[in-house]
């Protein structure tokens, strides 16, 4: 099974991808220097794969990459930089505390 993430954003999304199947999608929001992160699903049938994991750490790492600011307004993504504290310095540190994440 190989398993690829890419941002397409024509789609403004990244995409997670099973042998070249589309099976999930992270959507945002850019601009000036931020990605909002607004909704992540994955396709019934590869829930529970650990791929929405790798969705978002191949989005937050694409981010980091780029020096772009992260504002997660998805749970999902929200959810992952809580349980993930090395992508906490992503979020602005005047937003951390409106997003549930350490000051």
């Amino acid at each position: 099974m190989s398993v690829t993430v890419a941002d397409a954003p024509d789609r403004s999304r990244f995409e997670v991808a099973v042998d070249g199947e589309v099976v999930g999608i992270a959507e945002y929001r850019r601009a000036h220097g931020i990605v909002a992160f607004v909704h992540t699903e994955v396709t019934p049938g590869h829930e529970g794969q650990g791929l929405a994991g790798k969705l978002i750490a191949g989005a937050l790492d694409a981010a980091r990459g780029e020096g772009l600011e992260v504002l997660p307004f998805c749970p999902f993504v929200r959810g992952y930089v809580e349980r993930h504290p090395e992508y906490v310095d992503l979020v602005p540190a005047d937003r951390r505390r409106s997003f549930g994440l350490a000051p």
